[in-house]
């Protein structure tokens, strides 16, 4: 359920609101827009008589969220999460630009790359460490000294860094990590989900290659209600009869997700869609539809990438994407 006060409610009035709001079980999350604030309240609230909260002279109206996820909703929060990861921000309309390997490598390879894609104008880099492989004879990452080169690169180029966590038991090694990436193959694992929602990482969610908005909604909701709210959203194809592409891009994820989150959504154009020539058009496809941001694959040598190498860019090729992607940007 959520409150929404008028704008002459003083501070005192507020305050004693969420008083008797907590005295009865309830949490309460405030959000505070240009006109009016929001009070969302968390917990059952069967037993809230709402003709009496709308008869406070502080309260404009009362609405019950009917979707199962509750802070997710963009009923709860009505204006648009910003998150900052050190000097990027993403949402509100800010856009994000993830950029770099599939794998880590060597500490040759990733910083060449980092120091590449920043130039062009990447504001974060990714890189696995942890690679979830559909075959267990496949490369499976360098793991815990994968992120240590992660910070040395970081360290070189004073991006962000974005990596894979795989398993709980791993989050020690992700101390410094700025953004924990969940993937799709762990979008419903809800035991990581919930120890992710402990920490203040910010996380960045996929979808599930076979999963509903709905579904990717209620996987968000098990970290927001552990109570970290710094989560983004990432679209990354779903599976299809269509074989072609690796898989289908859902571009109408993102003005979907728009209407019923405030969570900032980017799109990946790479795992979408498996074929680094089909990269480009995408991502300028993700920046006018609204996406908050992009993460794109960059390798210098893709033909010798040990993991997905088909659908990499190089970083003279990603250097001209984002040149279309800003273009694109500029006239919306």
């Amino acid at each position: 359920m959520i409150t929404v006060l008028k704008p002459n409610t003083t501070k005192e009035q507020q305050d004693h609101l969420i008083k008797w709001f907590e005295e009865r079980g309830l949490g309460v999350h405030i959000s505070e827009g240009q006109d009016y604030t929001v009070l969302g309240l968390i917990g059952d609230t069967s037993k809230i008589d709402v003709s009496l909260i709308e008869s406070l002279s502080m309260v404009d109206s009362v609405k019950r969220v009917s979707e199962p996820y509750k802070q997710c909703s963009r009923k709860f929060h009505p204006e648009d999460t910003v998150i900052e990861v050190g000097n990027t921000k993403i949402g509100g309309g800010n856009f994000a630009v993830i950029a770099g390997p599939c794998s880590v490598e060597s500490e040759e390879q990733l910083t060449t790359i980092a120091e590449d894609v920043k130039r062009s104008g990447a504001t974060m880099l990714r890189g696995g460490a942890f690679k979830p492989r559909t075959s267990p004879y496949s490369f499976q990452g360098l793991r815990a000294d994968g992120i240590e080169l992660l910070m040395k690169a970081k360290e070189k180029t004073g991006l962000p860094i974005v990596t894979e966590i795989m398993n709980a038991d791993h989050l020690p090694l992700f101390k410094d990590v700025d953004v924990i990436q969940v993937g799709a193959r762990n979008m419903q694992n809800f035991e990581l989900l919930k120890e992710l929602g402990k920490t203040d990482k910010v996380i960045l969610l996929k979808r599930g290659l076979a999963n509903t908005f709905t579904e990717l909604l209620m996987s968000a909701e098990y970290i927001l209600s552990e109570g970290n709210q710094n989560v983004i959203l990432c679209e990354r194809g779903i599976r299809t009869f269509e074989t072609y592409t690796r898989n289908t891009l859902d571009l109408s994820a993102v003005p979907v997700l728009h209407e019923l989150t405030h969570l900032p959504v980017v799109i990946d154009p790479s795992h979408a869609t498996g074929m680094s020539r089909l990269v480009p058009p995408m991502a300028m496809a993700a920046a006018a539809c609204g996406a908050d941001g992009i993460m794109v694959e960059v390798h210098n040598n893709p033909a010798c990438a040990l993991c997905d190498g088909a659908q990499s860019l190089t970083p003279a090729q990603f250097d001209e994407m984002l040149k279309k992607v800003t273009k694109i940007r500029e006239v919306l």
